[in-house]
């Protein structure tokens, strides 16, 4: 009888004692940043056979990419790179299955993309990208892979806010100033008019994004990675270490949501104020309504007299955009993070009016003790494409009202196999 296991496109890498191929084929990743890392991390995401990739890419492929992304041409110029490369996945794979979304995570990355995703990768090359990250794998308990190159030389590091060290935990003071740099007295990004690049080269984003998929695979699969941990690698002159992070107890990254409860709705489906009776009614009298990031409610300008509203997520909105278009003046800005019956925010809005991207997650609350986390799951299908059949609703909390750990508790509980 002739053994057709050789026949098996991933017969080799299922001979690893612990490799479970059927695992690999329902891996759900989301994958940030479609870049040099991004090119190398979804190459091998292809080879292995994962099972659904969602990319997040804003950018277009510039020439300069061409030495250092092995999945772009030279005909592909001008083009998204999040799309070229979920195309180019399927010709390395037919089994790959892809879906990009051609946006900037900050602004367009509801939490429900997280939920979704059994570990997320970063290829990004900036600490905003890497603190939202941080802080949205820590809300929805998720493991993320951070990978980052310089020159010849690069770093993987794996975090679990939920359990223990995160990114923010790495940062220094001047980790912290650089990035209180990077905006203005008015909380707005500044234009990088100066900002250079960043010297790389396509060995070092193929070594390190390599390690990225390989602490991804060992998370899914249950074995030892390097959470809580970084590698260096010195490529110049071949030396690597090894370091371990101390989970700082008074760092802000480790926020839980705990259990999150699928509404069925989508972020334009409902008014702020029909979940705010909601709220009310789950809660009590005086419950408001947590956003997921700082959104920008209104403009104002004190010079001519006029107001206009914001409806943007306030890291997305640039310095050069606070000019009033009327007389030119520096205009100031209303920010909200939460909704209530202050009047700061028009109740009639619906989240996505108000800029809430889809697929989100918004935390009903009465003061510090008492919060229900609703998943705005009515956008899934929408934004996860050809991957909506991927998407498995967490089952309905059967308490809305419980003290937090408790749902720490539920969600624990309620995660998939590592």
């Amino acid at each position: 009888m002739i053994d057709d296991r050789h026949d098996d496109r991933y017969h080799r890498q299922s001979l690893i004692e612990w490799w479970d191929q059927e695992r690999v084929g329902k891996m759900r990743i989301l994958v940030v940043g479609a870049g040099a890392l991004g090119n190398e991390i979804l190459k091998l995401l292809a080879l292995i056979g994962c099972g659904a990739t969602l990319v997040f890419d804003p950018d277009r492929i510039e020439r300069s990419n061409l030495s250092r992304s092995v999945l772009f041409r030279a005909g592909d110029e001008g083009a998204a790179k999040a799309e070229v490369a979920v195309r180019q996945m399927r010709d390395i794979n037919p089994d790959a299955r892809g879906h990009a979304r051609c946006e900037n995570l900050i602004s367009g990355a509801g939490l429900g993309v997280f939920l979704w995703a059994d570990v997320v990768i970063g290829a990004v090359d900036n600490r905003e990208a890497r603190v939202f990250i941080n802080s949205a794998c820590a809300r929805t308990r998720r493991t993320w892979v951070d990978g980052a190159i310089e020159r010849l030389s690069g770093i993987v590091r794996v975090f679990s806010p939920h359990d223990g060290a995160c990114y923010e935990c790495t940062m220094n003071a001047t980790d912290r100033k650089l990035l209180a740099e990077r905006r203005s007295c008015a909380l707005l990004a500044r234009d990088a008019v100066l900002r250079g690049h960043v010297p790389t080269s396509a060995v070092a984003a193929s070594v390190i994004g390599a390690m990225q998929v390989q602490e991804a695979i060992k998370v899914v699969h249950g074995q030892p990675a390097l959470i809580g941990q970084g590698l260096h690698l010195d490529g110049l002159f071949g030396e690597v270490s090894r370091v371990s992070y101390p989970r700082r107890p008074d760092c802000p990254g480790h926020e839980d949501l705990g259990a999150v409860v699928p509404l069925g709705i989508g972020a334009a489906d409902v008014a702020l104020g029909a979940l705010l009776d909601r709220a009310e009614a789950e809660l009590g009298p005086g419950a408001s309504l947590d956003l997921s990031r700082d959104v920008v409610v209104s403009w104002s300008c004190a010079a001519c007299g006029t107001t206009a509203p914001g409806r943007a997520v306030l890291g997305t909105v640039r310095e050069s955009q606070a000019a009033c278009p009327r007389c030119r003046a520096h205009r100031a800005l209303e920010i909200a993070a939460s909704v209530s019956r202050d009047g700061l925010v028009d109740l009639a809005l619906t989240p996505a009016e108000l800029g809430v991207p889809p697929f989100d997650i918004i935390v009903a609350r009465q003061g510090m003790e008492r919060q229900v986390a609703w998943l705005l799951d009515g956008d899934a299908a929408a934004v996860l494409g050809p991957l909506a059949d991927t998407y498995r609703a967490a089952p309905r909390a059967p308490g809305r009202d419980r003290p937090r750990h408790e749902d720490h508790d539920q969600a624990q509980s309620q995660r998939s196999p590592r």
